[in-house]
């Protein structure tokens, strides 16, 4: 086997994994996926990205659609590819009890891209306001992607974006598309954005600004490939914590898009210096999977994820076999 299926390894264990379903009248379209999580006081928040389209995907390339085997499938009238949020609170026991779609009426503009929406917004709470950060790309003619700060309230039992930051990327801020930083839980405003070599970045919400704050070198002997962002970084044991992707891009022997998406662990010490990284896994099997969901609650951390972007998970894992995997934590 090429890598390890962590759900099946986790299950071994007599881990929690469990579905998170809204009902299908309740949503702005037929997905939901790439969830992320957040403990507020032992209160488990989860943020759904509900989507218009349904992915398709040909896992073994054995039934390929006429357009490849990687495609989106939509609504012959609308071809955009939109992104709605919905913010759920869990019980102890990963159910979810009530759920509402965060309006950003007040906010939005005519989109000027077919991608639409915040895409895969981190849950995240600094300076005691909650935020969702995840990409946009529909704020101009060729979609740029820059990462945004919207905040979120809760307003006559109504979730409402009332802010959004759209973030430079540190100077001098040419890039074509910046997306996956990972939130750092415990340091306000930081962001892990790039893994191998690591790069840190702080980020001012009132004058929307964005530097680098930490630059590490290079390692080439890590055995793996183009390591981007995925989770939140969350501190545990004296160590900084997160789930990355690494993803293989190709075209099919048709000259069709196709990807395969992996995941590994990285742990960085107190000053960011990095590590550890695991193996390589997927979460269930799929090439096409990711998360950017990492929480901590008692003795047990919460992972979500979502499975071909048509479903999303929450797997709950006892700290203590995080040794399993990682070497720092035996």
């Amino acid at each position: 086997m090429e890598h390890m299926i962590l759900t099946q390894n986790c299950l071994d264990f007599g881990c929690c994994l469990k579905p998170l379903l809204v009902p299908i009248d309740k949503i702005n379209g037929p997905s939901l996926t790439n969830p992320s999580v957040y403990v507020d006081n032992q209160e488990i928040l989860v943020n759904l990205r509900n989507l218009n389209y349904i992915l398709y995907h040909s896992e073994k390339s054995k039934f390929e659609h006429a357009w490849g085997p990687l495609c989106y499938l939509h609504k012959e009238s609308d071809q955009r590819l939109v992104t709605k949020n919905i913010l759920c609170n869990l019980d102890k026991n990963l159910n979810i009890t009530s759920y509402d779609t965060i309006d950003t009426f007040f906010l939005d503009e005519t989109p000027m891209w077919e991608f639409v929406g915040l895409e895969d917004g981190r849950l995240v709470k600094w300076e005691n306001k909650f935020y969702l950060s995840g990409v946009r790309r529909d704020t101009t003619k060729n979609g740029v992607g820059r990462m945004e700060l919207s905040e979120i309230k809760n307003k006559k039992n109504k979730l409402i974006e009332v802010s959004r930051v759209r973030i430079p990327a540190p100077e001098p801020d040419n890039s074509y598309c910046e997306k996956n930083w990972m939130p750092v839980l415990n340091k306000p405003y930081v962001y892990i954005k790039w893994t191998n070599p690591t790069e840190v970045v702080e980020v001012d919400p009132i004058n929307v600004t964005c530097k680098t704050i930490k630059l590490g070198v290079y390692n080439p002997s890590l055995e793996c490939g183009d390591l981007r962002g995925g989770s939140q970084v969350v501190f545990i044991n004296g160590y900084y914590l997160a789930i990355v992707h690494e993803v293989n891009l190709f075209q099919s022997e048709a000259c069709k898009k196709n990807s395969i998406y992996r995941h590994r662990f990285v742990v960085w010490n107190e000053n960011f210096e990095l590590i550890e990284i695991s193996n390589k896994f997927s979460f269930m099997g799929a090439n096409i999977e990711f998360c950017c969901g990492l929480a901590e609650i008692n003795e047990s951390i919460l992972i979500t994820f979502g499975f071909q972007d048509n479903a999303a998970f929450i797997l709950s894992i006892p700290k203590k076999i995080l040794g399993n995997w990682i070497k720092i934590y035996a």
